[in-house]
């Protein structure tokens, strides 16, 4: 652990807490575009860890869970460094909106360019400033705009380092997800340093169960890393997925389901129903998989070919049912961690 970390032009030294505005870029209006970053740095040696939220800038779950964890006092026993970044798609959370003003996904534009577009500019930042001077990463998402996932962590699982991080997060599932090009996982795949994606809740919702489950498996993360004491408390031992598909709708109309996010389906078991707005010709949608439901649609009107549910296989579907039960539970119960009041 060095004495002087940069982000920027700001040096933070040990024991220190500073917040920095990193610019991105200039608007045609004039304004300057800037990443919000706070830095906490211990007294003690430890990894550097960036928690970053908002890549896409319409999924503000994680936004919320930095906030939570950046209030908590048990960072005054911060080993190492925590650097936070809560909204990186600063232009797209302003908007509403998953892109960027160049209409470009920034999570399949890293390592990014010095000189390329908004996308290319914030990805080339964001691995300059924040993930080339980490040891390891979580990065925060949610389903798209009107679609749901059941919280869980995405990551290169046959990566011991990673997987490890991956256990001590207490998700009910995990999948051992490829790496995608342009991604910000592939990007610091590339410069081996182990990360996470957790994927929690709706796009431009607050969910406080994926909220809670963040804050907490944030936290469980820098125990196990040695940034916090470690302390023995209930969690939840994930199950890896086999793999996962998604069922589509057959036919355009309206959408009346039957089974919830994180429910168990059976092969051939009946998912949902698909009729015209008389109530007519109605068509069943039913699983080609056994196993557990970790996303969802949450619009009642569909065209053919939408993708409705996503479904996930495991060895034993029922023990993933188990696990999903148990985690339902454990982040039920307010403990220190949860600062506020819950979101309703």
């Amino acid at each position: 652990m060095s004495e002087i970390i940069t982000i920027g032009d700001i040096d933070v030294a040990r024991g220190e807490r500073m917040q920095i505005d990193l610019p991105v870029a200039d608007l045609y209006n004039g304004a300057r575009l800037h990443m919000p970053v706070e830095v906490i740095r211990g007294r003690r040696d430890g990894p550097v860890l960036f928690v970053s939220a908002a890549v896409h800038g319409d999924e503000i779950n994680g936004v919320e869970v930095i906030r939570r964890l950046l209030q908590l006092s048990l960072l005054k026993k911060l080993r190492g460094t925590l650097i936070a970044v809560p909204v990186v798609n600063v232009y797209g959370f302003l908007n509403l909106s998953r892109y960027l003003p160049d209409r470009r996904d920034l999570n399949r534009s890293f390592p990014g360019s010095e000189r390329g577009s908004v996308a290319g500019r914030l990805a080339w930042i964001f691995n300059q400033e924040i993930v080339s001077k980490s040891d390891c990463g979580i990065d925060l998402h949610t389903g798209a705009i009107h679609r749901s996932n059941l919280p869980q962590i995405r990551a290169n699982l046959d990566d011991p380092e990673t997987l490890r991080m991956a256990r001590a997060f207490g998700t009910p599932v995990m999948i051992n997800a490829n790496l995608r090009d342009g991604s910000l996982r592939e990007c610091a795949a590339e410069q081996g340093i182990p990360m996470l994606l957790y994927e929690a809740g709706e796009a431009l919702r607050f969910d406080e169960t994926s909220i809670r489950a963040g804050v907490r498996g944030v936290i469980n993360v820098m125990r196990e890393l040695g940034m916090l004491p470690a302390r023995k408390s209930k969690s939840v031992e994930a199950v890896t997925a086999r793999s996962s598909s998604w069922v589509r709708a057959g036919k355009s109309g309206i959408l009346t389901t039957h089974v919830a996010i994180g429910d168990r389906v059976e092969k051939n078991g009946l998912l949902a129903k698909i009729a015209d707005p008389f109530g007519q010709n109605a068509a069943e949608l039913r699983s080609d998989v056994r196993g557990l439901v970790i996303g969802r649609t949450n619009l009642p009107l569909v065209t053919e070919g939408d993708a409705i549910f996503h479904i996930a296989r495991f060895e034993s579907a029922a023990e993933a049912g188990a696990k999903v039960e148990l985690f339902q539970e454990v982040h039920d119960i307010k403990t220190e961690l949860d600062s506020d009041r819950p979101v309703v």
